[in-house]
């Protein structure tokens, strides 16, 4: 299917106005690209400030985008608009130039585009990382690969806290462990932990399309009766103790409920945790230790931290 991308350069003032006007031709949505969002100071409050590249806004103004299906009745459409438009003025609205721009875009170009950018990726000394469209063969009879398939949007698997996170688990998981995943996201460090024996393990999320997403890559990798997938908030729904834990979260999560972690880790059992950047180690560190945990071994990948601690 192809699609019709409308564009206008326009002022701050004016970009809610001119939303109104692409949402009333039958966008569902529209795409905002405001040139001060490179300038913007933001509260770095969970460690993950990324920065922006000033190639994809404009040097001054706003531009607002819509998509509306290619059809032979789009120049109509598009008269419409630039009337709409024009009439904004009657009400003190400056919009700019008014220079209405339209451009063709195949759908598939959306949906495909960014598979270029995964291939198989061996992350640990036996897990590969393999997406779903890819044919692929083991090259070492003690090889695991977790096929996934990042749709939706919850990771590719190779995202530093992840590696770490599964090379953790590949040192400490054990034929028969129990896990308990918390914020499992794609499903993938579940997966890895059924692959290297463990008998159960509980995966939750707080978001339902997570789930979702999860009990698909569960089933794709055929642990479906290893893993089960739930919706829940951290580790409220919890009952059993598990001989591990596992989070890869955020280190303001992480320090939150760490007494709850401690409760849930049999004695020798294991707390892996990571999603921690480097200058927030120690807080974490001191809140597990402050909960009984022993620090057993500090990961570190980038900028990013794992911790992997025993209950004693």
């Amino acid at each position: 299917m192809k699609w019709t991308e409308i564009s206008l350069l326009t002022t701050n003032e004016a970009v809610e106005a001119v939303s109104n006007v692409f949402h009333e031709a039958g966008a569902s949505g529209v795409v905002i690209e405001d040139s001060t969002e490179i300038e913007k100071e933001r509260v770095d409050q969970f460690g993950e400030i990324y920065a922006l590249n000033p190639d994809d806004y404009p040097t001054n103004g706003v531009i607002v985008k819509a998509y509306l299906p290619a059809s032979s009745f789009i120049a109509e459409t598009v008269e419409e608009i630039k009337l709409a438009l024009a009439n904004l003025i009657n009400f003190e609205i400056n919009i700019g130039d008014q220079v209405l721009k339209t451009a063709l875009v195949d759908e598939e170009d959306w949906a495909t585009a960014w598979k270029q950018y995964y291939h198989p990726v061996k992350i640990s000394e036996r897990f590969t990382i393999v997406p779903t469209w890819e044919n692929y063969s083991p090259v070492s009879t003690d090889e695991l690969i977790i096929e996934l398939d990042p749709g939706m949007a919850f990771g590719t698997g190779t995202h530093p806290t992840t590696v770490m996170c599964l090379q953790a688990l590949e040192k400490v998981v054990k034929s028969g462990d129990t896990v308990v995943d918390v914020g499992t996201g794609s499903g993938v460090l579940s997966i890895g932990a059924a692959l290297l024996g463990a008998r159960k393990v509980h995966a939750l999320d707080l978001d339902e399309v997570a789930v979702e997403s999860a009990r698909e890559n569960v089933v794709l990798n055929k642990v479906n009766n290893v893993v089960e997938v739930f919706h829940g908030n951290l580790l409220d729904s919890v009952k059993e103790s598990a001989d591990i834990v596992v989070g890869n979260l955020l280190a303001e999560i992480i320090v939150s409920f760490t007494d709850d972690a401690y409760s849930i880790v049999k004695p020798g059992g294991k707390y892996i945790t990571s999603g921690i950047i480097g200058f927030k180690k120690d807080e974490v560190k001191q809140a597990l230790e402050k909960s009984g945990f022993v620090i057993d071994e500090v990961l570190m990948m980038e900028d990013w931290v794992a911790i992997i601690a025993t209950r004693p």
